[in-house]
């Protein structure tokens, strides 16, 4: 991957996912999140299993990421983009669609 791409998606990814390391382990503990989202077999959703990634990717260092790291940096942004377009209306406070967000790294109330 070329070093202008790696640019391009750390810059994004660092503009959307905007829990700290602390707040989105906390998160990832919570029922809350675990409830969140699509769940393949009953096990663990998609978006819990890449909060926790996204969690790895936090606490390492910028020169340690690998491509793969930042593909999935990529998948993260555009997530959290499509997903922040399907705002529903009315107080977004304890609904799925937040919590799904916040599985992704992303709280839309910050």
């Amino acid at each position: 991957m070329r070093d202008d791409e790696r640019k391009e998606i750390w810059d994004a990814f660092r503009d959307l996912v905007n829990m700290k390391p602390g707040e989105l382990e906390k998160w990832l503990a919570s029922d809350e999140s675990r409830s969140a989202g699509q769940h393949n077999d009953g096990g663990e959703s998609t978006g819990h299993a890449s909060g926790r990634r996204i969690l790895d990717m936090l606490r390492t260092k910028k020169g340690d990421l690998s491509d793969d790291d930042y593909q999935h940096m990529r998948k993260v942004a555009g997530y959290i983009r499509r997903h922040l377009a399907q705002r529903p209306s009315g107080d977004v406070r304890d609904t799925r669609w937040r919590h799904s967000l916040m599985n992704w790294g992303h709280d839309p109330l910050k």
